[in-house]
């Protein structure tokens, strides 16, 4: 009796504790998003209609200014990721220090306002974390709740970024915890639930505002076959950011690291705009309708956002494979649907084959088939007509991946 007491008495403090850490990384999220949101649109806007030719130079003056704030600012301490989180966990040990909440936070906008083609979604991911791992540091919960902290606080980073906090749960659990507990559950159920309550008072947009046509049963084998491509697709994605890293890291010089890259990526952005950060304005503009492409062009998007990913990620920007994995896998879904429809007679929705490309390339990417299953589905707004050719996708691409390629970018650096 006492024993369950005691128990009852540390989750009661869990709870308190994951609540103060959800208001906190939703705020941290929610900010990040917005401003970065606006100066990328500015920036780019500014630039395509007035002097596109400065697309070549922006992202080397993103991550130089990234290179100068990590040298001076954070005494050369660089930033892995969401391995970082795995490792402060499995090793209890080691911990995320504070200056990871700054250097992620501005890292990660700088790196995307100015054109590398990544997005915020990791840098949010590390960045709430370590506001979990503080709390956990000051003591203010059970030794043994270090993972739950951590997971609170990318809960509600995650549920602020897109909008649902369901996704923020599921990829605290699947992604980082991967794993479940009552424990858990308590500290990343609280945590979706102050981000619910956040997301209330600050709404946001749909990212694509386009309605779904319903799907036949005939489509069928063609969503198995876009799983197939998308498992690939995520292969290449992280097979060519391992490359690209190990090639970067070998380069002593950091000023020829950094310029290599950005330039290259600036050249991929001057000749393909759709590259251009996030990327998420492209596939409203893609999805739109406006203007039509060639099947040359959307199979150039599919192999060089990937491309301009890796190069971001190897001179120094910080990001990870979360948008890139969406954008690239919307450009295949689109492309796979086009071609069948052009070349077969076949009359596949572009926009339906388009979000399932997206998430069987993301499932694929991050180990995560029902995180990638609600987030797709709620990046339009009638988005759960998909849920089942979706969730079957998911599921598919995500293990046929790993029979191909045995881990994802976060478990190869794990294991280093």
């Amino acid at each position: 009796m006492e024993r369950k007491k005691i128990q009852r008495h540390h989750e009661f403090r869990l709870i308190g504790i994951s609540i103060l850490i959800a208001i906190g990384s939703c705020f941290l999220a929610y900010s990040l998003k917005v401003f970065t949101e606006y100066f990328q649109e500015l920036i780019f806007n500014t630039v395509k209609n007035k002097q596109a030719l400065l697309f070549i130079l922006l992202p080397t003056v993103g991550i130089t200014t990234i290179y100068f704030l990590r040298k001076y600012l954070f005494k050369n301490r660089k930033n892995k990721g969401i391995t970082e989180i795995y490792k402060t966990m499995d090793q209890r040990k080691d911990h995320l220090p504070l200056f990871k909440i700054p250097s992620h936070y501005f890292n990660g906008f700088l790196t995307v306002i100015f054109g590398g083609s990544t997005g915020v979604e990791v840098s949010t991911v590390v960045a709430t974390a370590t506001v979990g791992n503080a709390a956990y540091e000051k003591n203010f919960s059970a030794n043994v709740y270090k993972m739950e902290l951590v997971c609170a606080g990318v809960a509600a980073g995650v549920s602020v970024l897109f909008g649902n906090p369901l996704v923020g749960l599921l990829f605290a659990l699947e992604v980082i915890a991967r794993k479940f507990s009552r424990t858990l559950f308590i500290s990343c159920g609280v945590s979706a639930l102050v981000s619910w309550l956040f997301m209330s008072y600050f709404k946001a947009d749909y990212l694509l505002p386009y309605a779904l046509a319903d799907w036949k049963w005939g489509a069928v084998p063609y969503f198995f076959i876009l799983s197939v491509l998308g498992a690939f697709l995520s292969v290449y994605f992280t097979v060519l950011v391992i490359w690209v890293k190990d090639f970067f890291s070998g380069i002593n010089s950091e000023f020829i690291k950094v310029n290599l890259g950005a330039l290259l990526v600036g050249i991929l952005i001057y000749s393909f705009p759709f590259l251009y950060g996030d990327s998420y304005h492209s596939l409203t503009e893609l999805l739109s309708g406006s203007a039509t492409y060639s099947v040359i062009f959307l199979i150039l998007l599919i192999f060089l956002k990937p491309l301009a990913s890796a190069l971001t990620l190897g001179a120094g920007g910080d990001g990870g494979v979360f948008a890139p994995s969406i954008v690239a896998g919307a450009f295949l879904g689109f492309c796979f649907a086009f071609c069948c429809n052009t070349y077969l007679g076949t009359g596949l929705s572009l926009i339906n084959f388009a979000l399932v490309g997206a998430a069987a390339t993301l499932s694929a990417s991050i180990y995560a088939p029902f995180t990638a299953l609600f987030l797709v589905c709620n990046l339009v707004p009638n988005g759960f007509v998909l849920f089942f050719p979706i969730l079957i996708c998911s599921v598919v691409s995500r293990y046929l991946a790993q029979k191909i390629f045995p881990y994802n970018v976060y478990t190869y650096y794990l294991k280093k």
